[in-house]
């Protein structure tokens, strides 16, 4: 047992503290068993301490390895992927505690914890999760420099410090690789097969899924304009078409897409913006009508949607170019496309489609016809509500002639069910309307509760052509947004009490809640987005190259600007001298020089103090009590360091003396001198 007592007890308690702060941001997303076992590998590793428990065997390490698998197993239900392979490392970064003998082990555990603070980077790349590791950083390194602290010499708050200063010293290095090292995708871009979508819109949409959404607060994305933003009521941010009715449910048809963008014609005036959304899981993103862009990760859908070539694994940025006054497939559909957009379910809500027969005997022009659905959601008693009632099976029906009462995607879906039974090609559109611009960065943030729906109707001569009868129902949902449209109701986020949005007319919350926000996004845009497009860029204007050859020159240059004044400043002599009482006798011969009365080459302690208190007989007290305290600690101690007592009191004698010499050089010195 006389192993354990190679790893000092204070070395094991930096140990410990650093496994805390190290798993505690991976414990969210594990099984509770998981923290149990981390506590139970603490207790065992303290007992082994003590010399009350012994180290476990081979036998047992063994067990110990399997059941861990089988844990891992169990709680992911694969032992391939990113989320396994993680929880595996972290379990194992665990279990180390219980067979570290020496300072090696302990250098072995503290290096994994470096890399665990990486792994924490797969899931989040918050600001508030970089600051914290940022913390994890210096408790690790912390515990390096307490690893090699001596017993006379355990002093936490020095090993705090010199743990500090070494990340400091690493900071302009730093920089420098982040700007010009070459960017390569990063880790977290591959998609974990445990993470789920985030929440947001689907391939399929019943009335009640838009509501939903509508009673969560969280940012779907952010979006910024090259020039003055749009008004509220024109940013209709489309994600994806829905096509198919089952006389539930409107859901997306691949069909719809696929097939190569369809034909339009830009026109109107150009609108620039930039999107930065958050991961999804899906291929769709956001964009305004009639959007076109160079990013090669996306592509242009039949549909004229925006889609990304794979699933939205993390935050993505992407610019794009709308012009919203286009016309879209103006000639005419292929039967492919007629069948699509005017097939519905036989079955189903009979009495919408015999009023749709009635319209079309009534408007035999189809835009006509548009027009008179949307004056009939305009002068009828309907209401938009959060709290629609439940709907039976012909749920148009009863929307329409009797309840009358509901969200956007009713209002959406009936209308397309009727123009499509009045045989017009119409489809429901699903994505965000509006955001709240954010002063403080000239940018609109979307969130969940701006999630809307509403109709293209094709006409022949013009294409594709947005309504919204929710408009008609309640403008203020589009030109204010939902927590105007619901302020009589008192639904706005009734169910998310914690949600920050939910108080935006509370003026001090709403001005945090706007600035935080505004620095997240400053985050993820210019640090999280610094990618090769943004550096290539940042090269050809700050150096004028992109030539990775005298870039790579640059770089090496760069670093070693930063270094080499660095490593002069770090090995300069004085900072040679670590011991406390070595200091404490630089200083005061510095101080002493301006009085000629600095040490002689050679001069002991006791020869310097009687020459001091020749020239000096006012301060012979101070002299006294400092070089009888340095001469103990020198010559008793020996090679020993002081202790913290020691240093404290040395320290103080020397700061007694300093605050009593003169100013001015005395009138003895220079007969000292000579």
């Amino acid at each position: 047992m006389s192993a354990h007592a190679l790893i000092p007890r204070n070395s094991l308690a930096w140990l410990l503290i650093a496994q805390i702060v190290v798993l505690l941001p991976q414990l969210p997303r594990l099984p509770i068993w998981v923290a149990v076992l981390w506590l139970g590998c603490a207790l065992w590793r303290v007992q082994i301490q003590r010399m009350r428990w012994r180290y476990p065997g081979t036998l047992f390490k063994a067990a110990a390895i399997g059941l861990t698998v089988l844990g891992v197993f169990t709680s992911q239900g694969t032992l391939i992927g990113l989320d396994a392979a993680v929880m595996l490392l972290l379990l194992l970064f665990m279990l180390k505690l219980l067979e570290m003998r020496n300072p090696r082990d302990a250098m072995v555990v503290i290096y994994l914890g470096f890399f665990i603070v990486a792994t924490a980077f797969l899931f989040d790349q918050s600001i508030v999760l970089a600051l914290y590791q940022c913390f994890s950083l210096l408790v690790l390194v912390a515990a390096l420099v307490g690893l090699h602290q001596t017993p006379g010499r355990n002093d936490p708050a020095r090993a705090f410090k010199t743990g500090s200063v070494l990340l400091m010293q690493a900071v302009p290095l730093m920089l420098v690789l982040f700007l010009l090292f070459p960017r390569i995708g990063p880790l977290w871009s591959v998609n974990a097969p445990g993470q789920n979508a985030a929440t947001g819109l689907a391939e399929s949409m019943a009335p009640a899924d838009i509501a939903n959404l509508a009673r969560s607060g969280e940012l779907a994305f952010r979006a910024s304009f090259s020039g003055e933003i749009p008004a509220h009521s024109d940013l209709y941010w489309r994600a994806l078409t829905l096509s198919n009715f089952d006389g539930r449910r409107w859901s997306h048809s691949s069909l719809a897409s696929n097939g190569g963008a369809g034909e339009w014609k830009q026109q109107g005036e150009a609108v620039e913006y930039q999107v930065m959304i958050r991961a999804t899981q899906q291929p769709w993103v956001f964009s305004l009508r009639g959007a076109t862009t160079e990013d090669e990760d996306l592509w242009l859908t039949r549909d004229f949607m925006l889609q990304s070539k794979r699933p939205v694994s993390q935050t993505t940025s992407y610019t794009a170019v709308s012009y919203p006054d286009s016309l879209m497939q103006p000639t005419e559909l292929d039967p492919l496309q007629l069948r699509l957009y005017t097939g519905l379910p036989e079955g189903f809500d009979p009495r919408s489609r015999a009023w749709a027969a009635e319209l079309r005997a009534e408007y035999p022009k189809d835009s006509d016809l548009v027009q008179a659905l949307l004056r009939h959601f305009n002068r009828e008693p309907f209401h938009y509500t959060l709290r629609p009632p439940t709907l039976g099976e012909h749920s148009n029906d009863e929307f329409l002639f009797d309840s009358q009462r509901g969200f956007c995607a009713h209002f959406a879906g009936a209308m397309t069910f009727v123009l499509r039974a009045a045989g017009i090609p119409a489809r429901v559109v699903a994505g965000y309307q509006g955001g709240e611009q954010n002063p403080r960065g000239n940018y609109v943030l979307v969130h969940q509760f701006d999630a809307h729906a509403w109709v293209e109707a094709w006409l022949p001569g013009q294409g594709w052509v947005s309504v919204d009868p929710t408009f008609q129902v309640a403008p203020e949902r589009i030109e204010r947004g939902l927590q105007a449209a619901m302020q009589e109701e008192g639904s706005f986020l009734e169910d998310s009490l914690m949600s920050s949005a939910r108080y935006r007319n509370i003026s001090w919350i709403n001005a945090l809640r706007l600035g935080w926000d505004d620095v997240n996004y400053q985050w993820q845009l210019r640090v999280l987005g610094f990618e090769s497009e943004r550096q290539m860029a940042l090269f050809q204007r700050w150096l004028g190259t992109t030539d990775w050859q005298r870039v790579g020159v640059i770089l090496l240059l760069a670093a070693a600007l930063v270094m080499i004044p660095l490593a002069l400043w770090t090995l300069r002599p004085g900072r040679l001298h670590r011991d406390p009482r070595q200091r404490a006798w630089q200083l005061l011969d510095r101080r002493l020089l301006r009085l000629g009365l600095n040490a002689h080459r050679g001069e002991g302690p006791r020869a310097w103090q009687a020459r001091l208190e020749i020239a000096l007989p006012n301060q012979r007290t101070a002299l006294a009590a400092f070089f009888d305290e340095y001469v103990e600690q020198m010559y008793v101690l020996g090679a020993e360091l002081p202790d913290r007592q020691q240093q404290g009191r040395l320290r103080g004698h020397l700061q007694t003396l300093i605050r009593q010499l003169p100013r001015k050089r005395p009138a003895r010195a220079g007969v000292l001198l000579e």
